[in-house]
């Protein structure tokens, strides 16, 4: 695990090792610096300024080397840790950008921006005190326990017996506190994944009224954080303390013993400005375990985040391109050869189940069914979306595996059900399906799509801002919109997912028409509730329960009274009700 998260270091790894390097030459100081003490304060006794004076300068400079030492120690130190953080966000996000569905849905969108966010910033904290803080606090405390038995062992021996309860209890703290925070960032996924679930339908519990019961949801799960957090926080309070108790115990010996061996000895076997340097060491010994114990504290709580992280470094999208993948797509035929498909996060029947289905290029093809039918898991297998469990799925001839995944994909356009605009203008986003789309080519497209005429009208047209997920234009133009965006790319293939159930009817009958004239000979794929939508199609596929079980044209459908004649019945004796 730490080897895979050092790898993120990369180019910070000179200010990494430069760090422990200051901070060395920082400890050594420090600890030095109460021996020249001792001295300068048994010569205040006797009347030689020369001497006094140079140990004062030599006092001043250690104290300037150890403050230049300290500053530049903080600044690789911070460098080392923001790059190091900046690497890793940046390893995950485009290690993500890999994953197929399969695999975001395996971790949750939720979880995967904790451990962007709040896992990768407890890693870099973690990162900067072990180069800074972990290296200073051993140093100064083993430097300060030698300094000490050089001046006496017999007091130093004091330190013998506090330290080892220092370290006891900072284990105990340690093996207490470490599940809570695994637990606690398990929950951190769930309040997030609230939070997200509540921002992005604001709408919709504003207009069922529901305020009150999603602040209610979110206390309950925001109270369960705060329950692990406060019986950590009262493990971690003991620190403090226990260490205060061990420290001014140890002072309170020191003075004692210190004293005593002054008096009975008139000086010679331990010197007042001795006993000084003693208390500098004690206050120097306990620093450097109250440090150790916020080292302690923080590898508990980032060693669970550093798990997460090295969990999605691990792993492998569940799609990858065959090596030396065919790039060249032939044309937009699609063949479906005894295709069964289970998501592999539930149990269960299969979603797909032995669908055989053969589509010419340029065909226009209507897809209908109930609600669960699988009419969108079948359509995501073509760009490979996700892989077939038995038989497979062709494309120009190909299976779809043996195609180098971006190529296949180029020449796929996919109109989701849950259509989503970026950050951006309009004509930004209907770059998104071909990067270098000239001005006339964009207004083509979103003429054939039916969304010019509604961009001309606002005050800023292609240029108009939309905001995060679209929330500034209807649900009709978010769907037109991202129509253009599939056009503009010409595609062998298009597939719109239920892409026109927020548009009027006379707007749907105008963009299938426009679509012949756009996309001549691209294979149209159209996911359709409203019968109208897909009637003047080549070839209607009528789905149940992850099967086809009626294809047809519209009117060889209609003669044999099936599945398709049922809802073509039910939405026409609506409308001539209403």
């Amino acid at each position: 695990m730490l080897k895979l998260l050092f790898n993120s270091v990369r180019q910070y790894k000179k200010n990494a090792l430069l760090t422990p390097l200051f901070m060395i030459g920082e400890v050594a100081m420090e600890c030095i610096i109460p021996m020249i003490m001792a001295s300068l304060i048994d010569h205040m006794y006797t009347e030689n300024m020369s001497e006094l004076l140079k140990l004062g300068g030599i006092l001043l400079a250690m104290a300037l080397f150890s403050l230049f030492c300290g500053v530049m120690s903080g600044r690789n130190a911070a460098t080392a840790s923001a790059g190091f953080a900046a690497n890793l966000r940046h390893d995950v996000f485009y290690h993500i950008q890999d994953f197929s569905f399969q695999d975001v849905d395996k971790f949750s969108t939720s979880s995967l921006i904790t451990r962007m966010t709040t896992d990768v910033t407890n890693v870099q904290m973690a990162f900067m005190m072990i180069i800074r803080t972990a290296v200073r606090s051993p140093l100064m405390l083993i430097f300060s326990v030698i300094m000490s038995f050089r001046i006496n062992s017999q007091v130093a021996t004091i330190f013998m017996g506090i330290i080892p309860v220092l370290g006891i209890a900072l284990f105990l703290i340690g093996r207490t506190v470490f599940p809570v925070f695994k637990r606690i960032f398990k929950r951190y996924d769930a309040m997030n994944a609230s939070i997200q679930e509540n921002v992005n339908g604001i709408r919709v519990v504003k207009s069922f009224v529901r305020e009150d019961f999603e602040i209610e949801k979110f206390k309950k799960t925001s109270e369960n954080v705060k329950k692990d957090f406060t019986f950590a926080e009262r493990i971690l309070a003991l620190n403090g303390p226990v260490m205060m108790f061990c420290g001014y115990g140890a002072i309170l010996l020191i003075s004692f013993i210190g004293a005593r061996i002054i008096i009975s000895s008139g000086g010679s076997d331990m010197s007042p400005g001795q006993l000084s340097s003693f208390m500098t060491y004690s206050m120097q010994i306990l620093m450097s375990m109250m440090m150790l114990s916020m080292i302690v504290v923080m590898c508990s709580i980032s060693l669970e985040g550093a798990r997460r992280i090295t969990e999605v470094l691990k792993t492998d999208s569940s799609l990858k391109s065959p090596e030396n993948g065919k790039k060249d797509v032939r044309d937009g035929s699609i063949d479906f050869e005894k295709v069964s498909f289970r998501y592999r996060n539930q149990g269960g029947d299969d979603s797909l189940k032995n669908v055989d289905l053969h589509i010419k290029s340029g065909q226009t093809v209507g897809i209908i069914g109930s609600t669960g039918s699988s009419k969108s898991t079948l359509i995501q297998l073509i760009p490979r979306l996700y892989d077939v469990s038995e038989g497979s799925v062709k494309v120009g001839g190909t299976d779809v595996r043996e195609y180098d995944l971006d190529s296949l994909r180029k020449q796929i356009a996919i109109v989701l059900q849950k259509n989503v605009l970026f950050s951006g203008t309009i004509r930004e986003n209907i770059r998104w399906g071909k990067e270098d789309a000239t001005d006339e080519e964009i207004e083509l497209a979103c003429r054939a799509a039916q969304a010019h005429e509604f961009i001309e009208q606002l005050p800023e047209g292609y240029e108009t801002k939309i905001e995060r997920g679209g929330t500034n234009v209807s649900g009709g133009q978010k769907q037109r919109l991202c129509i253009a965006r599939a056009l503009i790319a010409k595609p062998k293939v298009l597939i719109l997912d239920d892409s026109t159930s927020a548009v009027d009817t006379r707007t749907d009958a105008l963009l299938r028409k426009t679509l012949a004239d756009y996309l001549p000979g691209t294979t149209k794929l159209i996911i359709a509730q409203r019968v109208s939508s897909v009637e003047e199609a080549d070839t209607i596929i009528v789905m149940d329960e992850g099967r086809v079980v009626e294809s047809g044209t519209h009117e060889e459908l209609i003669a044999r009274k099936g599945i398709y004649y049922e809802v073509w019945d039910s939405q026409t004796n609506a409308k001539e009700g209403a």
